[in-house]
């Protein structure tokens, strides 16, 4: 079995790995981040992505081996301590969330668009979650809580509706 080392959430980490396992499947499995949700192991939900090299990733879709020597961010990693990253913390106040299966992989992917585009309009945010799937919330709040934390990100408010 192939040795990988790479960077996880600011720290170094070495183990061995199956030729055949998926990096969501090693960050859960043999690193215990088990915040990164496995839906479909399709490459379909987006419940999967992390950052990986500064991108947001589908990591269903990426081989363990595949991610050796990159640095990667899970959802525990995006927070500062206790502090969270304003997409967290907009997520929670503008209940862009129900269930949550999908949270993790739409904060991932909305934080990943924010550090690409400060001002996103709401089409923009769309098109950009596409690709993340929700069940539960029909996603007029996650937007919402998107153009929120872009507006705290940038030092502006958001007019109420």
């Amino acid at each position: 079995m192939p040795e990988i080392s790479l960077e996880v959430n600011g720290k170094q980490v070495s183990a061995e790995v199956s030729a055949n396992m998926l990096l969501a499947e090693f960050l859960r499995q043999k690193l215990n981040l088990t915040g990164t949700h496995i839906g479909c192991d399709t490459s379909q939900c987006g419940a999967c992505v992390v950052h990986m090299n500064g991108n947001s990733v589908k990591s269903c879709t990426v081989l363990a081996a595949q991610a050796s020597g990159a640095k990667v961010t899970t959802i525990e990693g995006l927070s500062n301590g206790t502090d969270l990253h304003p997409v967290q913390a907009a997520f929670r106040e503008a209940h862009g969330l129900q269930c949550g299966f999908c949270t993790p992989g739409m904060i991932m992917s909305a934080a990943d668009l924010l550090a690409k585009n400060a001002n996103p309009s709401e089409a923009d945010i769309r098109s950009w979650l596409s690709g993340n799937y929700c069940r539960c919330t029909g996603y007029h709040n996650i937007v919402k809580a998107v153009e929120s934390a872009s507006a705290q990100m940038r030092g502006t408010s958001v007019a109420a509706e």
